[in-house]
């Protein structure tokens, strides 16, 4: 902790005394800097900052260090800042902002629409019922018990703050039906054939209502990085999904992703799974969180192509494509993508070119 100083002088007042002590008049000591003496005058009586470029030349004139002025001002401006009781308001403002931002991104909620609050005391409470906080001192739970695709690297404040937007947006709407996990197996498995365009993406929050989970679709808050996530809100099962890539195939296969953690009862009560669905698999990860993610990436792609992915000519073509999805029923963005997460096409493929965006439709879920 930084001592507190009893109090503090100008700089100007020692400047007087070591002249006095010397015996040199102001006029000589301006002389000798080849300043105007208007300049000492000024400096001695508090009317001019001392800068790097003065303390330099009185500490060469009085064989001192430069930086003995300067600290002797900085000690005085802030002893002075310290009794002004608006300043201290203030700073405790700015450390109150401090620790509400260390819960969250706060202008990125602001700016969300997440939070409103004009005085502090009201984005306070806003960041308290947000966060499901009783205190500032506590820390969002949710941060802490995620399980993730990336599960090595902790949840970032972003990605904590999209969690909760997303626990939030389930509780406005309950489920009409009751969980049934293998109907949610069938729903998982024929979906690839079911949303082959961004339209048929409209009735998925229904479908999955009707066998007990809540979808949801929360934009991801920018340099989130985060695709979609797999979690129990008061007891009811939910799949909230980014919209991150835009792409019709990137989109159905969070989808599924999550659908499969359900599936396996990889999802617990106090574990939400957060997904980064491009984050190359760690064959040397044998984790618990690790295998899980395996195994949900595994049933996906099975669901993908439940007959496997076909012998692959030597050169991908989009006649090839076309004729391929057709067979598998999936769209052909869908298999392009698949075979780019394979790494057997590159993702600067043109043949990716003007996918299917199913941004629009993900804003019309209610």
């Amino acid at each position: 902790m930084n001592a507190v100083l009893a109090e503090a002088f100008p700089a100007g007042e020692f400047l007087a005394e070591e002249l006095e002590a010397r015996g040199w008049t102001q006029a000589e000591f301006a002389a000798i800097l080849d300043r105007p003496a208007q300049f000492v005058s000024e400096i001695i009586s508090g009317k001019k900052e001392i800068t790097r470029e003065s303390a330099a030349q009185i500490g060469a004139a009085l064989g001192t260090s430069a930086e003995m002025w300067l600290s002797l001002q900085d000690k005085y401006f802030l002893w002075k800042q310290n009794q002004d009781v608006r300043a201290q308001s203030d700073l405790d403002d700015v450390r109150r902002r401090a620790r509400l931002n260390e819960k969250g991104p706060i202008a990125v909620l602001k700016k969300a629409g997440v939070l409103a609050g004009k005085s502090l005391d009201d984005l306070e409470g806003e960041v308290l019922r947000f966060f499901e906080l009783k205190s500032l001192d506590e820390e969002p739970t949710l941060a802490a018990a995620a399980k993730r695709s990336n599960h090595g690297e902790a949840l970032s404040s972003l990605q904590t703050s999209w969690l909760y937007m997303v626990r939030h947006a389930a509780r406005e709407k309950v489920p009409t039906g009751t969980y049934s996990r293998k109907a949610l197996e069938a729903i998982g498995a024929a979906l690839p054939r079911v949303a082959r365009t961004p339209e048929d993406f409209v009735a998925l929050p229904g479908t999955l209502g009707k066998v007990g989970v809540r979808l949801v679709y929360v934009p991801g808050l920018p340099g989130a990085k985060i695709d979609g996530c797999a979690m129990l809100v008061d007891k009811t099962r939910v799949i909230g999904l980014s919209g991150r890539g835009k792409r019709l195939d990137k989109v159905l296969f969070a989808l599924i992703h999550e659908i499969a953690h359900h599936t396996h009862g990889h999802v617990k009560e106090d574990a939400p799974i957060v997904e980064t669905i491009e984050v190359d698999d760690d064959p040397y990860d044998h984790s618990e969180e690790a295998n899980q993610e395996r195994e949900a990436n595994d049933t996906a792609a099975r669901w993908v192509l439940p007959r496997g992915l076909p012998p692959l000519p030597e050169r991908l073509s989009g006649p090839w494509v076309l004729e391929t999805a057709a067979e598998a029923g999936v769209a052909p963005i869908m298999l392009i993508g698949h075979l780019q997460h394979l790494k057997k096409l590159d993702w600067r493929t043109t043949l990716a070119k003007g996918a299917p965006n199913v941004d629009d439709v993900l804003s019309r879920w209610d």
